[in-house]
Order: C-alpha cells, then sequence, then structure tokens
C-alpha cells in the first residue's frame, strides 16, 4: 500500500511526512486512541468520487472519542468537511479508504485518561478488497474471545482494544482461513476480526444483537435496512450459538471494510451449498449500487467529493448535510 501524500492533523491539511508523532505519546504506549474507517467510491460513469454515509461515521467517531473521555473541538460536519478537503487534496479517483484518528498527544509516561490533550488526524489512500477471497471466503471459529464491554468499550473503535482482533485475525490466516469468527465470553457468536456477522436460516437473517460486545457497525444498519425494505426479509436480532452457523443456509460479514462478504465455509464445514448464496449475492449487488450514488432513493448517503468545490451554496440533494438517524 503506498502511503499518503497529505494528512488533516490538529485542524490542517499538511503533507504527509510532516503528520508525526514523537515515540513517547501517550495513545502511542497505551492505546488511548479511537479510529474509524469510512469508504468512498469512483462513480466512473459520473467521474465523480462519493463518500458513503460520512456524517454518521464521525458522530460514531465523536462517540468513540468521549468513551475515552476525549473532548474534540469537532462536530461530526466539520470533520466530514475537512475529509472533503482533504480527499480533493489528495485528487483520488478511485475507490479509497479514510482513517480517522483521535489519540491522546501527550509525551508522558502514565496511565490514565484525565488531564490529557486529544488530537485529530485523518488520512486516506486508495483501497480495494480487505479481504480478497470475499465471495468464497473460509473462516474459523477463533479460540480468543470477544473482549467484553466490561473490559474495553465493545462500542466504541477503541485501539488498544484490537489487539484482541489481530490475534484472531493472525491465528486465523497463518492457519489457512481467510477470517476468524470471535464468540463472546459467555461462548455465543460475537463477530468477526473486524467485521459484523449475520446467518440466513429458512428465510429469516439472523444477527448478533448489540448486547454480544459487537460494534455497532454503521454498514450493519445500513444492511438491515436493506433487508427489510428493499428485500423484504424479516431480520431478527437475538443470541447466536456457534453450531446455528453450521445449519446455515447462508452466512455473510459486513464492514465498511470488508463491504459484504459471503463466507461459504466454517471450520471446513460447507455453509449451505457451500457457494454464494442468492441472498447475499443480491444484498452485494445492492449495496455496491448504492454506495456509488446509483440508486436515487439512498443518493444523500452518497457525498460527492468534486461536485460539492463546483457547486454553489443551496446545491440540491447530495451536498453535506447530516443523513437522518435511523
Amino acid at each position: 500500500m503506498n502511503l499518503p501524500g497529505y494528512a488533516f492533523i490538529d485542524g490542517k491539511i499538511v503533507p504527509y511526512a510532516e503528520a508525526k508523532v514523537g515515540v513517547l505519546t501517550h495513545g502511542l504506549n497505551y492505546g488511548t486512541a479511537v479510529f474509524g474507517g469510512i469508504r468512498a467510491y469512483w462513480n466512473d460513469d459520473e467521474g465523480e468520487l462519493f463518500v458513503f454515509r460520512p456524517v454518521d461515521h464521525y458522530r460514531r467517531f465523536i462517540q468513540s472519542a468521549g468513551l475515552l473521555r476525549m473532548e474534540l473541538p469537532y462536530t461530526a460536519e466539520s470533520l466530514a468537511s475537512s475529509t472533503l478537503e482533504l480527499l480533493r487534496t489528495e485528487g483520488h479517483r478511485t475507490d479509497c479508504y479514510i482513517r480517522p484518528l483521535a489519540f491522546y498527544g501527550d509525551e508522558i509516561i502514565g496511565v490514565r485518561l484525565h488531564n490529557l490533550t486529544p488530537r485529530v488526524a485523518i488520512t486516506s489512500v486508495p483501497f480495494g478488497l480487505y479481504v480478497e477471497n470475499d465471495e468464497n471466503a473460509h473462516c474459523t471459529i477463533s479460540s480468543w474471545r470477544r473482549v467484553d464491554d466490561n473490559m474495553i468499550p465493545a462500542r466504541g473503535k477503541i485501539a488498544g482494544a484490537y489487539v484482541n482482533s489481530a490475534l484472531a485475525k493472525s491465528d486465523a490466516q497463518l492457519s489457512g482461513f481467510d477470517e476468524a469468527i470471535v464468540l463472546s465470553a459467555d461462548g455465543h457468536v460475537s463477530e468477526g476480526s473486524a467485521e459484523n456477522i449475520f446467518l440466513v436460516r429458512n428465510g429469516v437473517v439472523i444477527t448478533p444483537s448489540i448486547s454480544e460486545n459487537i460494534l455497532e457497525g454503521i454498514t450493519r444498519r445500513t444492511i438491515i435496512k436493506l433487508l427489510k425494505d428493499e428485500m423484504g426479509m424479516e431480520v431478527v436480532e437475538r443470541p447466536v450459538d456457534r453450531t446455528e452457523l453450521f445449519l446455515a443456509d447462508e452466512v455473510f460479514f459486513t464492514g465498511t471494510g470488508v463491504q459484504v462478504i459471503a463466507v461459504t465455509r466454517i471450520d471446513h464445514r460447507a455453509i449451505g451449498t457451500g457457494k454464494m448464496g442468492q441472498v447475499v449475492r443480491q444484498l452485494r449487488e445492492l449495496y455496491f449500487n448504492i454506495v456509488r450514488g446509483r440508486v436515487v432513493r439512498y443518493r444523500s448517503h452518497c457525498i460527492p467529493v468534486y461536485r460539492n468545490e463546483k457547486e454553489p451554496k443551496g446545491a440540491p440533494a447530495g451536498r453535506l448535510t447530516a443523513p437522518p438517524r435511523r
């Protein structure tokens, strides 16, 4: 992966090489940082780059920061606007990934969350698939359990907590699997290493509830709406036992990074037919059309990067306004 050309840090855009921190930085030493993940999609027909649901992502980013007692001097809308400016500065004309990061920047020794100074940085890079085998993923149930909300807040993207995900992911990949599925402390299915998980059984879509130590995913929220409103399917949020995965007709992951991934085998057991099923196939087609701004009724979620630069204030649909809460 090539490094970014620029970064937004401490309120301004600078060359990436100038966005530096010291080795004693608190966030680096103690994991006292939060991050986000946002995707932007290139629409070749329109010659436009669309950022998908940036304000929603930044609302969660600010909430995650609050879990670490960070008071950020930004709104979700201002961070989204800065992101558009950064993307225009980079000049991306391909699919890309945006990484906002808030971290305690004090260069001190001592574990705490109070009386520290948060800093905010945003970068972006061209980005394709997070999991290469996204239509036929082979996963394993990890021996590592998901971090419990009473240990580290599962609802926030807390940097230090992702060591848990890294342990599960590396063990899975080094054993020949594409991804890991992680259980909660009480043995229920929680999520992937960095993805929410769904299963289809007897025409009903089931996904672990938000009390199962999962990230309250924005893509998860989008997918639930699409399943209900566009595909007419019942979606149930509840605890899921691991053996239900083996009996499912289809299993799939969702997330900003992974997008929508078909899981066709778990621990060498075929899921359903052992091939990508019709529900996830239809869902993937719909989702990828939506994020590229091709579906009119979801166009408000897709914020154009270059048109915002050209259009005057008060321009119609697609400008940077806060999408409705769902």
